[in-house]
């Protein structure tokens, strides 16, 4: 993996973390959030994209197909993860989901794009992963169960955690939408500026029907908290416009997993600032994951 893609996609963790700490709580309030989020990210970077070469040297039949889909799958992606928030424990399904992720990302990279990272390189995501993984878990131990709905069964006949049934199909949702975003911008030489402003707008009518009938508690949470708003409208897209500039460059199967360094970040920030739980733990497998980058190199 080059320099240059290994600049880009730890890029995109700072800025991934940078967004979560900042909307820290805001992010759980559902559906305004998301709708703000789509508001707020195609207004700041709608005006970057004539200076970074409009939508790119593809068509754009292949532009519209391409935000069309992904937007429809980025919105699956947030529905999930919401609803697997409300019925699992919140360290479980963001454990889960970001494990299972990134190696359903390079399981298909490898068998759709035919690639082939190095054996050393292949160790340091399996690492990686293992290290997110832990992270989530380390939580896990420490939080308190989830409250559980009416329409679930009592626990004692509960065949599977809900948490890691949802941290699962929230994987897949990730792993599909990786892979998708990567072909579409292969293959239709797509910038990925416009093709996020692209994606972003399109989510804004789900999101719309969603909250529909709320306007006026929609418009009181813009007032509130537009600063998080903001910051979201900018790292958020940000974060992701490096990644798909990293997939040009660099193989899916390395980029996919070294994204999720985000998680690394946001639990050392919890550990150090925070002050959540079992803080040796939490910077042990953050290291365990910082130490195995370095093979993603290769």
């Amino acid at each position: 993996m080059s320099l240059v893609a290994l600049v880009l996609v730890f890029s995109a963790a700072i800025a991934h973390a940078g967004w979560n700490v900042l909307a820290h709580g805001v992010s759980r309030a559902g559906y305004p959030f998301l709708w703000w989020g789509a508001v707020s990210s195609t207004l700041v970077w709608i005006g970057v994209v004539p200076f970074t070469g409009g939508i790119g040297t593809g068509d754009v039949g292949g532009f519209v197909l391409g935000v069309l889909v992904s937007s429809v799958l980025h919105v699956t992606y947030m529905v999930v993860l919401q609803h697997g928030y409300r019925v699992g424990n919140l360290s479980t399904v963001y454990a889960t989901a970001r494990g299972t992720g990134p190696f359903l990302s390079v399981i298909i990279a490898m068998t759709l794009f035919g690639e082939r990272p190095a054996p050393v390189a292949l160790v340091g995501v399996a690492v990686v992963i293992i290290g997110i993984v832990a992270i989530g878990f380390v939580d896990r131990a420490g939080s308190p169960a989830p409250a559980i709905p009416d329409s679930l069964p009592a626990p004692g006949r509960r065949r599977i955690d809900p948490g890691l049934l949802f941290g699962l199909l929230t994987g897949v949702t990730i792993a599909v939408y990786t892979i998708w975003d990567a072909f579409v911008v292969r293959a239709h030489g797509l910038s990925p500026v416009a093709f996020m402003v692209g994606t972003a707008a399109m989510q804004i009518p789900f999101y719309s029907f969603a909250v529909r009938g709320r306007w006026a508690a929609l418009a009181a949470f813009g007032r509130l908290e537009w600063r998080r708003i903001l910051a979201f409208g900018i790292l958020s897209p940000l974060s992701y416009i490096l990644v798909l500039q990293a997939i040009r460059i660099a193989p899916v199967a390395l980029v996919a997993p070294l994204r999720e360094v985000s998680v690394v970040l946001v639990s050392l920030f919890g550990a150090f600032v925070l002050r959540e739980g079992r803080p040796a733990w939490r910077v042990g497998a953050a290291a365990i994951v910082v130490a195995r980058i370095a093979l993603l190199a290769v």
